[in-house]
């Protein structure tokens, strides 16, 4: 069954005619067609018994139709974009509408309340679910992305110096990936050092890297329209024995789910195989974010894999497994690996040592 069918099949067992796709990397998902519309309005109308329709800016509407084999229309930015959608639809009296609510704003929810009467539920479950078990040909896509990923960090390591800023290196790591091809990079570099590490989200900044501290990298790739995540936190010069142990205590929390996961436990027990290491060790109140997040097409995705979440973990799942103590003022560790669930166990896209690396600068 196609990815649209088992939309038109969703559609049937919910009594419903009609399903609106307005994420962009949805779209994608479903059909091949990869577009960013910006602030302009694009939609893919699934319908139960006839053909999709894609509408799209008018910009846009050649190359979709290039690659589409049902019905493509648009609009021009001087056009109303609700008018134009219902004066181009077939009309539908479906009583139940479905759309990505996580998707929509108050803008492109209020003027599909213009062109539809009927009343609107969430399609992002089953979206959610579709998404979340991959095929054998996605994860081979997220191999390859991870293999980049993998080389990107490499290119960070060989650029550490006392000499460089976080943003000196994270250049270094972004002009490095696009002369062998990679173009887009996951989400925005981060490049840490000492203290700033401490901020699990900080802001890389003109910072020169710090001699005798940790230096927290964590970045990923876009490859064949699937992403890659990984950090990795090394030494550079000979960082005090306290920053070594808080190391080695989030790097055996990590190697302990890994080791834990396999179909038949729940999120939540493997974010618990992690946080457990942590607590013991007296620094859980440092562990302060979920364990992990699944990935895909979106370096964000569903599950998340955290405490109360008791969704069972199915093979072809893939998701981050990244715990991490941060310290204010002090330290900040973070080891993440992204990798899918085997028929046994657990398998990484990205494949950087773990130990302790230390850097001579």
């Amino acid at each position: 069954m196609s990815k649209l069918d088992r939309i038109r099949h969703f559609l049937n067992e919910n009594k419903s005619g009609l399903a609106i796709v307005s994420d962009p990397v949805t779209v994608n998902y479903l059909t091949g067609f990869d577009c960013d519309p910006h602030e302009r309005q694009m939609f893919l109308f699934v319908y139960e018994n006839r053909e999709p329709a894609l509408f799209v800016p008018a910009l846009e509407v050649a190359r979709a139709s290039s690659v589409l084999d049902f019905p493509v229309f648009g609009y021009v930015d001087s056009e109303n974009p609700w008018q134009k959608i219902k004066a181009g639809l077939a009309s539908t009296d479906s009583p139940i509408i479905y759309a990505e609510f996580d998707n929509l704003n108050v803008t492109k929810f209020q003027g599909l309340q213009t062109v539809f009467e009927g009343r609107f539920e969430n399609l992002t479950p089953f979206i959610q679910k579709m998404r979340v078990i991959k095929s054998a040909d996605e994860i081979q896509k997220m191999i390859v992305a991870g293999d980049y990923a993998d080389k990107a960090v490499n290119i960070g390591f060989d650029n550490i110096s006392l000499d460089m800023t976080e943003t000196d290196i994270i250049a270094q790591i972004e002009f490095g990936m696009k002369k062998i091809g990679i173009n887009q990079m996951s989400f925005e570099t981060m490049v840490l050092t000492g203290n700033n590490a401490a901020n699990p989200h900080g802001i890389p900044g003109t910072n020169r890297i710090e001699n005798d501290s940790l230096l927290l990298f964590d970045l990923g790739v876009v490859s064949q329209g699937y992403v890659s995540d990984m950090t990795r936190t090394v030494a550079v010069g000979q960082p005090d024995q306290f920053k070594k142990d808080i190391y080695n205590i989030c790097l055996e929390a990590q190697l302990t789910a890994l080791d834990f996961i396999k179909p038949g436990v729940t999120a939540s027990e493997v974010d618990a195989a992690a946080r457990n290491v942590i607590e013991k060790a007296g620094y859980g109140e440092y562990f302060n974010h979920r364990l992990g997040h699944g990935l895909g097409m979106d370096v964000h995705e569903f599950p998340s894999i955290m405490e109360g979440n008791d969704l069972v973990i199915e093979e072809g799942m893939c998701f981050s497994v990244e715990p991490g103590i941060y310290i204010p003022e002090k330290v900040g560790v973070r080891i993440e690996d992204c990798g899918y669930v085997t028929k046994d166990g657990f398998e990484v896209f990205t494949h950087t040592p773990k130990e302790l690396l230390y850097f001579d600068v």
